[in-house]
C-alpha cells in the first residue's frame, strides 16, 4: 500500500441513519489513498451527523435554499477538492448545475436493479414494497453515475439476490441491506482506483 501524499477525496451526501457511510469511512481507513472528506446532510436530525464523530469527518448541513443557490453550494463543495460525491441514502434529486459540475463524479446507491423500480418517489421502503407487488424472483442493488433525471445514469454495478414467495417488503429490505454492506464501500472505492 502506497503512502499517497495526496490522497482521493470522497464526498458523502446522506439523509438517514447512515449505515453505508458508515462502512464507507470503516472502508477507508484501509486505503491510504482514499479518503472520505465531508458528510453533506439535508437533515439535521439524521443518524449519521452522530456517527461520523467517530471518524473526525466535518458534517455540512444544508436546506433547499442552500442547494438551490448554485454559486454558494459549488463554493460548500469545492472546499474539499472531491473526486468522486457518493449519495448513500440522500433523497433530493441532484440539480443539473451539480451533473454539469462533477460529470461522471456522482454516484448513487439505489436498492433496486435498475431500471426497475426506479424514478421519483421510488426510495427505501416504497421500492420493497414495490418488487413485492410485482412477485419478482430476484433484487438488488444499483450503482450508478447520476445524470438530470432520477436513476436513470449509467449503471456501475449491480449485485443480486434471489427472493422466496414469503419474503415480506421487510424481509426484502434485510436482504438489501446485507448485499449494500457487502459491496458497496469497495465498489465506490473501485471507481478512484
Amino acid at each position: 500500500m502506497s503512502l499517497d501524499s495526496n490522497p482521493k477525496k470522497i464526498i458523502v451526501f446522506a439523509s438517514g441513519s447512515g449505515s453505508n457511510a458508515v462502512k464507507l469511512c470503516r472502508t477507508t481507513l484501509n486505503h491510504a489513498d482514499i479518503k472520505v472528506v465531508a458528510l453533506f446532510c439535508n437533515n439535521p436530525n439524521a443518524g449519521v451527523i452522530e456517527k461520523m464523530k467517530e471518524f473526525d469527518i466535518p458534517v455540512v448541513l444544508f436546506n433547499r435554499t442552500d442547494f438551490r443557490n448554485e454559486t454558494a453550494f459549488l463554493e460548500k463543495l469545492n472546499q474539499y477538492q472531491p473526486d468522486l460525491i457518493a449519495l448513500l441514502g440522500f433523497l433530493w434529486k441532484i440539480p443539473a448545475y451539480l451533473v454539469d459540475a462533477f460529470p461522471q463524479k456522482i454516484v448513487n446507491l439505489h436498492p433496486a436493479l435498475l431500471p426497475k423500480f426506479g424514478g421519483k418517489g421510488m426510495y427505501g421502503h416504497f421500492v420493497h414494497e414495490a418488487v413485492k407487488a410485482a412477485n419478482e424472483n430476484e433484487t438488488g442493488i444499483s450503482i450508478h453515475y447520476v445524470n438530470e433525471n432520477f436513476d436513470e445514469g449509467e449503471i456501475v454495478a449491480q449485485f443480486k439476490v434471489d427472493l422466496n414467495p414469503t419474503d415480506t417488503a421487510e424481509s426484502i429490505a434485510d436482504k438489501i441491506h446485507v448485499l449494500e454492506q457487502t459491496f458497496v464501500a469497495e465498489t465506490i472505492i473501485g471507481l478512484l482506483k
